[in-house]
């Protein structure tokens, strides 16, 4: 569903009639007269839709995070907020970049547009920017020649869809100004080369093996990794994200269903609601 469309023609609708009643049928009705039913129904929905749309289209918007690549950053469940103009404002509905301002950096998770699907939302962290090398051998990621900085962090465990148990390995890693929490499980391989597909954009510049894979990321594309390695959907298996696919940076964690009832059985303060992003 694109929201954002919807948003827009409802705005258009209620916007058409208010103008059309204010220009040409108020002056006809009588003093006093009533609105008829659905110019009343316009002019107040009107208003509140614009402050919506101005506010999701330039500003910030709300996404939940429905699954558990990004573990343990982010948990299925959490409802984050998104700022549209970090990488600059872009026209709502087709996404069109008007002003840039500033572009991703390594380390930010970011909302996209799945290059496969448009209709999807994505949420990733960014692992290289154009012209940067990235590789991941044996569970280690390196960039342009420089393995990124890591330390061990104990073990995460949850249990996955099919009420599989997974207890993983975590690593606090480095990233620019970034320092965020990822993991690995000991029995996955650090990428499944059967399931790369072999027709995404730029794939002659990515060379895969046993150990991992190397990619060179193209001009105006960025490369995305979960943080749960070994149970991400990501770049290293269908591609590149063009910059004109990216909604924004995710920055805030703003409510978590989980979170707000142990806040109520144990009278302690929330651990995510109203955290920062990682």
């Amino acid at each position: 569903m694109n929201f954002a469309l919807i948003l827009f023609l409802a705005l258009v609708v209620t916007g058409g009639i208010w103008l059309f009643d204010r220009l040409f049928l108020a002056a006809r009705r009588a003093d006093g007269a009533r609105l008829p039913l659905l110019v009343d129904y316009s002019k107040s929905f009107f208003p509140v839709i614009l402050i919506v749309f101005v506010l999701r289209s330039f500003l910030v918007e709300p996404f939940k995070i429905p699954s558990g690549s990004m573990l343990p950053t982010l948990l299925i469940g959490d409802f984050i907020l998104v700022n549209k103009y970090d990488y600059g404002i872009r026209l709502p509905v087709i996404n069109k970049k008007i002003i840039p301002l500033d572009d991703p950096r390594r380390g930010d998770v970011v909302v996209f547009r799945f290059p496969r699907d448009p209709s999807l939302d994505y949420i990733k962290r960014v692992v290289g920017t154009p012209g940067d090398v990235v590789e991941y051998r044996d569970k280690r990621l390196i960039v342009n020649g420089e393995p990124i900085e890591t330390e061990a962090n104990g073990k995460y465990e949850y249990t996955a869809s099919g009420f599989n148990f997974i207890q993983a390995d975590t690593w606090r890693e480095r990233m620019g100004e970034h320092q965020y929490t990822a993991m690995t499980q000991r029995d996955m391989a650090p990428v499944m080369v059967h399931q790369v597909e072999g027709d995404f954009a730029y794939r002659e510049q990515c060379q895969y093996d046993d150990s991992g894979f190397r990619c060179t990321v193209p001009a105006g594309h960025y490369f995305m990794l979960g943080d749960n390695r070994d149970a991400s959907n990501d770049s290293r298996y269908w591609g590149f994200v063009p910059d004109e696919n990216l909604v924004g940076r995710a920055f805030f964690i703003w409510w978590n269903f989980d979170d707000f009832l142990n806040m109520l059985k144990t009278f302690s303060k929330p651990a995510r609601i109203g955290s920062s992003i990682e």
